[in-house]
């Protein structure tokens, strides 16, 4: 290794794409980053332009390499936002129809036929994950339906489905090569979990030919070399991909059971490491974590469908000219919410709760409420529903949790997280670096190609964290949590 050489990461998000160089010492030396717009063609339905993920990440590249001229590069990595898939002409390269993204409803109808069919147990049973329309195997056979021939084209191969990884790997080899990574896959809901490959009972029950699927490889691992890109030059090994969540775990060196993590973003992810599949009893998925060339590290995972997207509509309810930042401005004036509560199942609940006709609620309403007090009890949703997820971790893993790692977007806010330590009951441990979805994918790229040598290596460069220590007495908490119940009843359906 040349002590000039770095590894480029590309974090490819909802609202925004990330490129990143980063150092053997683990530093971020250069980063960029590109907006990318979404639409939304009818109510619950959610999309982005195949091309315009391609684009933005093609320039991000380009804006970081600028950054560092004459910079060689080891290895590429990529995270990506996950569940998002797409369909592209295998010959051409051309997109087959949108992007049909990670928050997009519009199988749920579909969803709810597998359900009244009895398969759900088998769903979960297979591939670890409740049957919703959050997964991508339901957008794939929409996709398909969509095209003309489409169930012929997708069963000759003709056309590749894929999530973003496996688009952006497409890209940036050239369209020679139609691969996606472990933890990607068990996102898709056709992965059978033990076997780490397609099953074929979930291939037939969401209507999905094989032809059209991506191989599965590791996370951690040569997928194939990139062809000359702007300033990116051709023969560079792609050498990890990983979806966003798993990459910012894996930044955590969170690497052995007892660690948790919860990404605070538009919606959330906590996920824990585990050494086999559980069987969640508490509304928990079962995911890959990620895979590299001698094992396959599993986790159980809880995702929040709105917890900083939460916040944004409360910013836009209230017209608040500076949004989100100006609710958590907001907030910080008063010292809690006044015995107010919002529930923010806009389009349902998700983890651990998983309640499709919960509807979003605000509670505890008086004459006194503020729009302080409102803007406290949006903020505070968030670390209610974490600690959900938290308890439901504890019950199915039966291992002590003693910390929280976190990290994104909203993590930023220390009001948040000390009321976040305060009603874990536990340490909340902040990642302050913005690009731990990124350095996860540029630590799997890098060990991939021997630029670092082991986990142990990894564990000892230097991290950026803050600690929040809960504060609260547990007569508070037990209080405040009763409230947060009552107001989650409320909001839930009857069925």
């Amino acid at each position: 290794m040349l002590p000039t050489q770095l590894i480029l990461a590309v974090d490819q998000g909802t609202t925004n794409t990330k490129a990143v160089l980063v150092d053997h010492a683990g530093a971020v030396v250069a980063r960029s980053s590109r907006p990318l717009p979404i639409s939304f063609p009818q109510p619950g339905w959610v999309e982005q332009r195949p091309e315009a993920l391609w684009d933005s990440v093609a320039a991000a590249i380009d804006d970081v390499l600028a950054c560092v001229p004459g910079a060689v590069i080891a290895a590429v990595g990529v995270s990506n936002q996950r569940e998002s898939v797409l369909l592209w002409d295998r010959k051409t390269s051309q997109p087959a129809g949108p992007c049909v993204t990670w928050q997009c409803r519009r199988t749920a109808p579909f969803c709810d036929q597998l359900r009244q069919r009895g398969l759900e147990d088998t769903i979960r049973e297979l591939s670890g994950l409740p049957l919703d329309p959050l997964f991508s195997a339901s957008k794939i056979g929409w996709l398909i339906g969509q095209i003309p021939d489409g169930v012929a084209r997708a069963a000759a191969g003709d056309l590749c489905a894929g999530t973003v990884d496996a688009w952006l790997l497409w890209k940036l080899t050239g369209g020679t090569l139609h691969a996606t990574d472990a933890s990607n896959a068990s996102r898709t809901q056709l992965l059978n979990l033990m076997k780490c490959d397609w099953d074929q009972d979930l291939l037939w029950i969401f209507e999905v030919p094989a032809a059209c699927l991506p191989e599965v490889r590791p996370s951690s691992g040569v997928f194939g070399e990139t062809v000359a890109l702007g300033r990116l030059p051709a023969g560079i090994p792609v050498a990890s991909l990983i979806g966003d969540s798993h990459a910012a775990l894996f930044g955590h060196a969170a690497f052995a059971p007892g660690s948790v993590k919860a990404t605070y973003g538009t919606g959330s992810s906590l996920m824990s490491p585990v050494e086999l599949p559980v069987v969640s009893r508490h509304g928990l998925s079962t995911t890959v974590a990620w895979a590299d060339a001698t094992r396959v590290r599993y986790a159980l995972e809880g995702n929040i469908t709105n917890t900083g997207g939460s916040v944004q509509w409360i910013a836009s309810l209230l017209n608040l000219a500076g949004g989100a930042e100006e609710v958590a401005r907001l907030a910080a004036s008063v010292p809690g919410a006044g015995g107010v509560y919002l529930v923010p199942a806009f389009a349902g609940l998700g983890a651990p709760h998983w309640d499709a006709g919960a509807r979003g609620l605000i509670s505890g309403l008086t004459r006194g409420t503020t729009t302080a007090d409102v803007a406290r009890a949006a903020i505070d949703s968030i670390a209610y529903q974490v600690r959900d997820v938290f308890d439901a971790m504890r019950q199915d893993s039966g291992i002590v949790l003693p910390a929280l790692f976190s990290d994104g977007g909203a993590s930023r806010n220390d009001q948040l997280m000390q009321f976040q330590a305060d009603l874990l009951g536990c340490p909340v441990i902040r990642s302050t670096s913005p690009d731990l979805s990124a350095i996860g994918a540029a630590w799997l790229a890098g060990l991939a190609v021997g630029y670092w040598e082991s986990l142990e290596e990894l564990e000892r460069l230097p991290s950026q964290t803050s600690r929040f220590e809960p504060q609260m007495t547990d007569s508070t908490r037990e209080q405040l949590l009763q409230g947060w119940n009552d107001a989650l009843g409320r909001s839930k359906s009857k069925a």
